[in-house]
């Protein structure tokens, strides 16, 4: 067990750090500073006409922080992962304290794909997303981004680039730039769960009509 606490792992996101583990059984935590830095344009989310087709016909429903610890366990659902035990915990935590969100998919009543993240400011420090169903994870960012638009968010941190992000907008800046962004970002005020949740066609719409 480390000593890092949730106050720790607060400060840590306002220099731009953020901590992982090496696999579920490792109980060791260590400190990541990416020289290239993962960040989703809160303007620059791409739309596929698949991904547009499949929302405007989905009958999936979205909602927030409804399910926190099933969306941390639905991303820790996977034969290769960092969330242990300890970052669950302290994740877990920072929910309780209103630092960490959860914004869930849902197909009926079946939790089907999930993001969470952490607040600080204005910024959005995504930390995994994981998806039960075709489009869900996809569907879970989509939703998100217009949240954070909407809500007055400036910065949204992927952390790293994957293929996947890239194909949604995603981009990578370099460090210096990261921290000019989130500099800026942290002095402001957001609120995550501030204005109505919407529809995944509404959504999509709203997007449009920003492109």
């Amino acid at each position: 067990m480390s000593d890092l606490t949730p106050e720790i792992l607060l400060h840590g996101y306002s220099i731009g750090i953020f901590p992982m583990a090496e696999h579920r059984d490792d109980p060791e935590i260590f400190w990541v500073d990416p020289r290239r830095r993962g960040v989703m344009p809160l303007n620059g989310f791409h739309i596929s006409r698949s991904l547009a087709r499949a929302m405007r016909r989905s009958t999936f429903h979205h909602t927030i922080n409804h399910d926190f610890d099933g969306v941390v366990a639905g991303c820790a659902d996977r034969e290769d992962t960092w969330i242990n035990a300890e970052i669950t915990a302290l994740y877990t935590a920072l929910h309780h304290a209103g630092h960490a969100h959860s914004l869930e998919v849902w197909d009926g009543p079946a939790l089907v794909g999930g993001v969470y993240g952490v607040t600080l400011g204005r910024a959005f420090f995504g930390e995994s997303m994981f998806s039960r169903r075709t489009n869900a994870s996809k569907m879970a960012l989509a939703a998100l981004v217009d949240r954070l638009r909407h809500a007055g968010f400036t910065l949204f941190d992927t952390q790293f680039l994957t293929e996947h992000l890239a194909s949604l907008g995603a981009q990578e800046i370099s460090r210096a730039e990261y921290h000019a962004q989130l500099d800026v970002a942290k002095r402001g005020t957001a609120r995550f769960d501030a204005g109505d949740l919407v529809s995944f066609q509404d959504v999509l719409q709203r997007m449009t009509q920003m492109s």
